[in-house]
């Protein structure tokens, strides 16, 4: 049961992280006030990728 729990985890963790790769200037333009969109934008797909890989990474271990 808990391997489960902790697949979804991982798994709710990874979309949160593609989500940002791939809507990056989206959330940059709305959220954020930067004179260069370009560097805020790198960051959070930067930010996105090491969270999805930190999703990927439990749910690989959790068997």
């Amino acid at each position: 049961m808990i391997q489960i729990i902790l697949k979804i985890i991982g798994l709710l963790i990874a979309l949160g992280g593609i989500t940002l790769i791939y809507d990056a200037r989206i959330i940059t333009k709305k959220f954020f006030s930067f004179g260069d969109q370009n560097e805020g934008s790198t960051g959070l797909k930067i930010i996105g990728f090491l969270i999805a890989i930190i999703g990927a990474i439990i749910m690989i271990f959790a068997k």
